[in-house]
Order: C-alpha cells, then structure tokens, then sequence
C-alpha cells in the first residue's frame, strides 16, 4: 500500500482555502433512547461564531501602546509615523539584528516562529478591531498576537518571498489592555521594563486615561501612572493579572524614572529589577554610567554598588585564564553590610505608605519562613551597637 503524498505547505495558512466553499447544513440525528434528556431550545438564540479572517499584514497595525516593546526604537518612529511600511521596516529590523546582539536574539525569536507557521500553521489567531486612521482608510489594530505579525512580516523579508502572507486574525468588540497583559506573560517573560510598562497601562486604563494623540515619547504616557492618586481598590484589581503585590509594582512602576533612551537599553539587555533598583538607589548623575556598566559587565545588583563606591576597580572579577577560578570570594561581613545599606537607601526613599507597606511584606515573608526570633535578636544585637556607637560620639 503506496503511503499517500506529502502535503507541501506553500503558505502556513493552507489550512483555509480561498475559494468560496457552501457549507452543508447538519442536521443533528435524532435517536430513540430510553432515558429523558432535556434539550435546551435555541430557536431564538442563534449561535455565537468566532469571526475569523484572513489578512495582510500591510492591512493591519500593531498597538504603539502596546507595553511591551517589540521594535527598536530608533525604527518605531518612522513605522507609526508611516514613513516604512512593516516590510521595510523588517528589513532594516534584519540589518540591524546583524550588527547588534540583543536585536538578533529578538529577531531570531521571531523566524523561528515564523518557521513554525510553515510546519505546524498558525495556532493563535491574531487579536483585533478595525479601526478608521486619519485619511479615511480602514485598518486592523492588532489587539494581541504582535509578535506573530513581525514574524510574519520578518520571515517573507528574510526569504525574499513575492506575495504577502497571509495572517489569521480575530475581531474582537472590545480590546482590552488586560487582555495584552495576560497574552504578554504567556507567550515570552517580560523585562523589567516591560512589567513596570504592563502595571503603568493596567492602572491608566482601570483610571480610563487614554493616550494623547501628540504624545511622542510612549514611556511619557506609561509615567502619568506615577503621577496618579489611586482610587479605592484599584490595585485589587491590577493584583490578579500581573500575579504581583502592591509594593513589588511600586517598586516596577520607579523604574520609570528612568530617561527614556536609558529604559530602551534597558529593556533591550532585559536588565533585570533588582539591577535596575540598585541603579536608581544611586545619584541620577551615575544612572547612565551603571547602566551601560552592567550592560557591559553583567553587572550583579551587588556588583553595581561596588562599582559605584570604588569606580576605579568598578570591572568585577570574571572567569578568565588568568582567574580560571572566577570570582574573589567577598568577605561575608561586605556582603551583609552592603545589603543592610541597600535596604536602608530604598527605605529611606519610600513615603510613608509605601514604607508602611514594606515593613508588612518583610514582616509577613519573615514569620512565614520561621525566622522572626532570629531577626529580632539580630537587629536587638544591632540597635545596642548602634547606640554604643552614637554615645561614643
């Protein structure tokens, strides 16, 4: 028995065939059976059907406002700005992945799953409205699903393909930014960055704060959730979605303070939060210094203190063959030290609530591991020689 032919797949759509096809209408069997089932009546209520179509990605337009930031920014303003279409935009996103390392692993991200469109088809439809831009034209504003248009736009480009893809997408009534939080999370890790972004839009959404229409820098829009006063059970709500407390999203929403041209590098290494606090413990006049210094060196939020205090050993120790065995230990008394100062820097800064805040969680975190006592005699052992000291002054 011959095996029957390979499907070849010329588009990871074939799934859904142009042509016009007249479906048959079902009609369900009826069996005699013993037993009494009750049958809901739908004669008057219609079924509810998912309205899935086929588009171009040159008919549709990602969310500038989207809180994570898949573009490199020195390509998102002639992209929303319509100066490239998303193939010319691909193409330059391409030539810059070949020169820079945190481009290229993005872009790497996305063809492969371009790749796995041609294999196994589009799974997830892309999520969105359609919405009317300023010359009159209509245009599909991608909800969800960024990433598989980029993929789609990134992979025609790299294989020099003639005809446009063709992307599954799903009309949705009603966008929302909790939506793109929730599809965020699942689909990759957001940055740092990218969660204090997620937490800014939750709260300017919830607070129905809405874009400016000439705002030009989209972190400016992201830091007016800073600037906010809260109403009665709004992180309640927020809570759930980013799976975060209260102060761990303060402390994600101030790593906005960040300039602007700081947070892009910021996102694209994916510095990690406790990096980025440790930064932003520091004067502002060093802020750039140790960003670009832990970008350069791996930094540690340790590390990043250390190179602050002795900027002229601020290079930490790495695995070389001149050190095969890594790392000059640290002494225990610096590291406890240097943490003791870093609590007491971020602290200090806190206001009142926030800080009140943070004694709970520490509270909390140290009676639920059992360390309480312990703690207690520790700082007792710590006021005592604290107070020695002050005396002696």
């Amino acid at each position: 028995m011959s095996n029957p032919p390979k499907r070849i797949r010329h588009s990871a759509f074939d799934d859904f065939p142009v042509e016009d096809a007249v479906s048959e209408k079902i009609e369900p069997q009826t069996t005699r059976t013993t037993s009494k089932i009750n049958i809901p009546q739908t004669e008057n209520q219609p079924p509810v059907v998912e309205r899935i179509e086929r588009l171009k990605p040159s008919q549709m337009m990602p969310d500038r406002f989207q809180p994570r930031r898949l573009l490199p920014a020195s390509l998102r303003g002639p992209f929303f700005g319509g100066a490239l279409d998303c193939y010319q935009t691909a193409e330059r996103w391409l030539a810059l992945a070949r020169q820079d390392n945190a481009h290229r692993g993005q872009v790497d991200r996305l063809l492969s799953m371009g790749e796995s469109f041609d294999e196994h088809g589009q799974i997830k439809p892309v999520t969105g409205s359609w919405i009317t831009t300023d010359d009159g034209r209509y245009i599909f504003q991608i909800e969800t699903g960024e990433r598989r248009f980029w993929a789609a736009c990134l992979s025609r480009v790299s294989r020099q393909i003639e005809d446009e893809p063709l992307v599954r997408v799903e009309v949705v009534s009603h966008p929302t930014r909790q939506r793109q939080v929730l599809e965020n999370r699942h689909a990759e890790p957001p940055s740092a960055v990218g969660q204090a972004c997620e937490i800014a839009s939750l709260i300017l959404s919830e607070m129905s704060i809405t874009p400016p229409a000439d705002v030009k820098d989209e972190f400016d829009y992201f830091r007016k959730a800073r600037s906010q006063r809260m109403p009665s059970g709004l992180w309640e709500k927020i809570m759930p979605v980013m799976q975060l407390t209260r102060p761990r999203m303060v402390q994600l929403l101030n790593i906005l303070q960040l300039p602007t041209y700081l947070l892009d590098l910021s996102d694209r290494y994916r510095l990690p939060e406790r990096v980025l606090r440790e930064v932003l413990s520091l004067p502002p006049d060093q802020w750039e210094r140790m960003i670009y210094l832990s970008i350069q060196k791996n930094l540690t939020s340790e590390e990043v203190y250390d190179a602050f205090v002795q900027p002229e050993s601020s290079t930490p120790n790495r695995i070389s063959a001149a050190n095969p065995a890594g790392k000059t230990k640290k002494p225990s008394y610096v590291i406890a030290v240097g943490g003791l100062r870093r609590f007491s820097n971020t602290m200090r800064r806190l206001d009142g609530i926030n800080q009140t805040q943070a004694f709970d969680e520490v509270a909390d975190e140290l009676v639920g591991a059992g360390d309480a006592e312990s703690v207690l005699n520790l700082l007792d052992e710590l006021i005592v020689t604290i107070k020695s000291r002050l005396i002696r002054k």
